[in-house]
């Protein structure tokens, strides 16, 4: 049975698309962006290191929704606009996780692309996937 993971954690998804779904064990969270959850307004323009936690905050209120942490994720997917942000969001993205695993515990996978994102306004976009067991 697959079901619907929705929250008020994270910026409302638009209508052809959920914010997360889970099947099983697995929860896979929707691309999340730098928008304020409460009014959907893409905030920091041009600072990628405030865009990319921001971001990361909704992926993470997607995947508590789901019952799901930090820890759970198997993989989180990066897409960036320009290649020079790569190294302000990896710092901001290993900050992140650092305060969300345990000490010791097994980093997620993670794969960073390069693209042209949906909303000019965005210079990241996250998604992931976790397992719940």
């Amino acid at each position: 049975m697959k079901t619907e993971v929705r929250t008020d954690g994270a910026p409302a998804p638009a209508w052809v698309f959920s914010q997360g779904v889970r099947k099983g064990p697995l929860l896979q969270v929707s691309g999340q962006g730098p928008q304020d959850p409460a009014t959907s307004a893409y905030l920091y323009p041009g600072d990628v290191k405030a865009q990319t936690l921001r971001t990361l905050e909704n992926v993470r209120a997607v995947l508590e929704a789901g019952g799901a942490t930090v820890e759970d994720v198997l993989m989180f997917r990066v897409y960036l606009t320009k290649r020079e942000d790569f190294g302000p969001m990896n710092e901001v993205y290993g900050e992140f996780i650092a305060r969300h695993l345990p000490e010791g515990g097994v980093k997620p996978c993670r794969t960073t692309v390069f693209v042209e994102l949906p909303h000019e306004a965005m210079l990241v976009e996250i998604d992931a996937q976790a397992y719940i067991g």
